[in-house]
This record gives structure tokens, sequence and C-alpha cells, in this order.
């Protein structure tokens, strides 16, 4: 990916909206909350606006005049310059092109989870499956509602690929929960053997003495010792 001036999806929204027509800050955060974009793009009005602040310091936006409703303080619109338009036409084309390296929560969990044993493991995949199935039927009636209403489908691409994404976690963390379910994960009687030593009170040479006979060097996992100072 191209290392540019600003990587917050949340400029890249707000030159969306700004190449539209000029709008003064509350009215973005509102036309993003409307169109539901919030649940794709993480918003709130304190970031909003250190973002615009950003965008019109590298030169891609520009106040373009103040607006004063009675008494109520001047509201600053915005609009896009042509480096703005440049800059989101090419900043989109590249993250619809070219795959990026993400760091979800779940991932580093699972990078870790020898820290637990396999069975409280198992037990928290499959509380993960129930939010993942309700988050699942969220998304499939926000997707017939909108069908219904005759919402083109242009304007729900997103929420369709995050319940793909969505089912095809909860179809892998199924299959996961139930391997573990049957001892069938590679390395899992060692894995349960360390969860029984920290549980039954091993000390962390101890520990470490189980892993240096369970695993070869280079793939030690991490796992919780004796922490008493």
């Amino acid at each position: 990916m191209t290392r540019r001036a600003l990587s917050n999806p949340l400029a890249l929204a707000v030159l969306a909206c700004l190449y539209e027509r000029p709008m003064y800050p509350y009215e973005i955060t509102t036309t993003l909350r409307e169109r539901g974009k919030d649940d794709s793009i993480r918003l709130n009005f304190g970031s909003l606006y250190s973002v615009i602040k950003s965008l019109e310091k590298h030169g891609f936006i520009a106040k373009v005049r103040a607006e004063r409703e009675g008494n109520r303080p001047a509201r600053q619109v915005y609009e896009i310059l042509r480096s703005g338009r440049v800059e989101a036409e090419r900043w989109l084309r590249e993250i619809l092109s070219v795959p990026a390296k993400e760091y979800p929560d779940i991932e580093a969990g699972l990078s870790l989870v020898a820290m637990l044993p396999p069975t409280e493991v198992a037990t928290l995949l499959r509380s993960r499956i129930a939010a993942l199935d309700t988050e699942i039927e969220e998304r499939v009636q926000a997707l017939d509602q909108a069908a219904a209403e005759g919402l083109p489908e242009m304007f729900t691409i997103e929420t369709d690929y995050r319940l793909a994404m969505v089912r095809a976690e909860r179809s892998w963390v199924a299959a996961l929960a139930e391997r573990l379910d049957g001892d069938e994960v590679g390395g899992q009687h060692a894995w349960a053997e360390l969860g029984r030593l920290r549980a039954a009170g091993a000390t962390a040479d101890e520990l470490d003495a189980a892993i240096a006979r369970a695993f070869p060097e280079p793939f030690r996992p991490a796992v919780g010792g004796d922490v008493t100072p």
C-alpha cells in the first residue's frame, strides 16, 4: 500500500462527502450516519474535526464560506479541492485493488490461545459463535428490509461483504471448537498438560521445562506462569 499523508478511513469518507457538495462538519457527520457508514468506518465528532484539520493542512480541502443561523456561532463550510479529488480517487482505487494486512483482535487472540486451556478456549469460541449468529441474523434482516424498501444494492455492498465475512468466521470458529472438543488440534495434548500444570500452581521454571519437552524451540508458546514476585 502507498504511504500517504493521511491513512484514517474517516478522512476518505470526509473527502467522499465533499466530493458530492460543500458541507460543514456536522452535516458530514449526519450524512455518514444517515447512510449507515458508521457501521464500516469509525466515526466520532472529535476525531472528525481532527481529520478535517489534517485534510485542510495537506491542501485537500478548504473553507469556502461561513454560515450563520440566528444567534448560533458561524459554521465553517468546506469544499474539496482538485488535489483532494485526485487523492480520494487514488486512495479508493488502492483500497479496492490492493489487499492490506489488517490486525483483527480475534487473530491476535488465536495467536495467544496457549495462555488458556483448550477446554476453556472451546467454551469461549462457542460463546463467540452465539454472538456471530446474532450478528448474522441482524444483517440478514437489514439487507432484506433494504431490498423491500427498494434500496439499490450498490448502497448495501459493504453490509453484504460484512455478512459474508461473519458467516465465514462463524464456520471456521465452529469447526475449530468442534476439533478442540474432539482433541483433534495438533499439539493439543501438550497444550492441555500446560493448562493442568498451571492450574496446579506450577512455577515458571516447571512450565518452561514442560514447554521445552513438548515443543521445538522456535515454536514454544507463551503461557501464563508463576507471577508471584
